[in-house]
């Protein structure tokens, strides 16, 4: 198997799991089930939840074990997306190829839905992690990568440095703090809960340094996609970030410069990626990142 069939199979079995753990609900309530299914079903990349199951059998473990924590994460991630396209924040109306979720919904629902997701996959990791085997001090961690890589020291700190220098300058080591947290932390904890999952806590500095060079990488990349790409090819709206004068990589160093970082990043990752069983497979998602046209 090479290594795209690989990640593509690591993305179907996240896929298939993730689509069976938000119940169908007929309950009065069940517009909040249905507006779940909307945005988490929706496809995508499923980057952070492959990373999950990559890194737990780069630390020598199946798979397949850590599929619950590979759903959360993947709920987390989903949930950001929906507040992220609200009017109050990116006011968008594309993502992943269809309307958003508070254009079908409302934006109550919306919210709600962001809400019930970040709920979920806490009850996903304890319910889940629980008849998967894992030990309490196991569920424990892992709880504490993922609430505290998507909080107010992670992505939710990201997007409030970003809302509050919308038209204003920022300098380039803001930047990178900034794409650290609002990008870089979900991926950061996507690689160590990988290791969580497979009991390899002595892994878990090796991940971190991974799974930040691969953030910036991932970032860096998106600056310029925005730039270069079209609606059709991301499935978002393109061209946002200038015309919301919001700073990036492309507009404050150039585009050629941003291309440079990206490079940079990826061989930084590559590097980290030495410390595992399978680096040549991480080194891929490397530059697989880097070369990606959505």
């Amino acid at each position: 198997m090479n290594y795209k069939d690989k990640f593509l199979q690591f993305s179907e079995m996240a896929n298939e799991y993730i689509s069976t753990s938000v119940p169908k609900e007929n309950s009065l309530q069940k517009t909040i089930f249905e507006a779940m299914n909307y945005s988490l079903c929706a496809g995508g990349k499923r980057l952070r939840p492959v990373l999950v199951l990559s890194f737990c059998e780069a630390c020598g473990q199946d798979a397949v074990k850590a599929l619950p924590f590979a759903a959360a994460i993947e709920m987390i991630h989903t949930y950001s997306l929906i507040h992220d396209d609200l009017p109050c924040m990116d006011n968008d109306d594309l993502r992943r190829g269809r309307p958003t979720s508070h254009k079908v919904f409302g934006e109550g629902i919306a919210v709600l839905a962001g809400d019930a997701l970040l709920n979920f996959a806490a009850e996903t990791i304890i319910n889940k992690g629980k008849e998967a085997g894992f030990s309490d001090t196991c569920l424990l961690k892992a709880l504490n990568e993922l609430y505290t890589a998507s909080g107010a020291y992670g992505m939710i700190g990201g997007q409030v440095i970003d809302l509050e220098h919308e038209n204003k300058e920022i300098s380039f080591d803001n930047l990178r703090k900034l794409h650290s947290l609002k990008t870089g932390a979900l991926i950061k904890a996507a690689c160590a809960l990988g290791c969580i999952a497979a009991e390899r806590y002595d892994m878990l500095e090796k991940a971190y340094a991974y799974g930040d060079a691969l953030g910036r990488a991932f970032q860096v990349t998106d600056d310029i996609l925005d730039v270069i790409s079209t609606n059709e090819d991301m499935g978002k709206t393109v061209g946002k970030d200038a015309n919301e004068g919001k700073a990036t990589y492309v507009t404050l160093c150039s585009l050629e410069k941003a291309k440079e970082y990206a490079l940079q990043y990826t061989k930084e990752g590559i590097e980290a990626a030495q410390h595992f069983e399978n680096s040549e497979y991480l080194e891929w998602i490397c530059n697989y990142v880097l070369s990606r046209k959505s």
